[in-house]
């Protein structure tokens, strides 16, 4: 029990910190945060994480509940949700970039944190899907609590990441954020390829068994 739970855990921790797109989120952090002061900094990193953890919280549990609501299987999911996600990893690979998160907004904002910070630059719609499957996926209680575990360990890690924001971009300049983005992009696209393959496995056993 406590050997799966801490598997768990590991497993989930790192794959949830590289849904977040940590790098990208660093980048996107420091240009939205640009003449700020520490304090306003650090009020912005803890309104955002706190928000990127509720939400997903509510998308762990709610895999479940939102399959049988709508009527499709987690196989067909992971297909839909793999595919999304490997989108955002070309996107990652190619440009340093999420796909869906491209640009500064437009008008001025009194508080990033929640928009566009929180959603859609930490989580954004394929890491939305990705958590579902994910959250579906664990069954134990064992499980279940090193899969929460992992969530929070994940969102600890880039609350870290964006503190340090400033001391990266000077030890490593824009141009190596850039690269561990696209780095990132390329994990992300192993897990996609991961996430569709079982989706497909799954769904072709399930139909041969009909």
């Amino acid at each position: 029990m406590i050997a799966v739970f801490f598997s768990t855990f590991v497993t989930s921790a790192l794959k949830f910190l590289f849904l977040l797109a940590p790098f990208f989120a660093v980048t996107m952090f420091l240009a939205l945060t640009r003449g700020q002061s520490a304090a306003q900094k650090s009020a912005i990193i803890r309104r955002a994480c706190i928000s990127a953890l509720i939400l997903g919280l509510a998308l762990f549990f709610a895999g479940p509940l939102l399959f049988n609501a709508i009527g499709i299987t987690l196989n067909s999911f992971r297909i839909g949700a793999g595919s999304l996600l490997f989108l955002t990893a070309i996107s990652l690979v190619s440009d340093g970039t999420r796909n869906h998160a491209t640009g500064l907004p437009e008008e001025d904002r009194d508080d990033v944190a929640v928009v566009p910070l929180a959603i859609p630059i930490i989580i954004g719609p394929a890491t939305i899907g990705a958590i579902l499957v994910y959250g579906a996926e664990l069954r134990t209680v064992s499980e279940v609590a090193g899969g929460l575990l992992g969530l929070v360990a994940s969102l600890a890690g880039l609350a870290g990441l964006l503190y340090l924001s400033g001391f990266l971009e000077k030890a490593m300049g824009k141009t190596g954020l850039h690269i561990m983005s696209k780095i990132s992009g390329l994990i992300l696209s192993a897990m996609a390829a991961e996430i569709v393959l079982t989706g497909i496995a799954g769904f072709i056993q399930s139909t041969s068994l009909q």
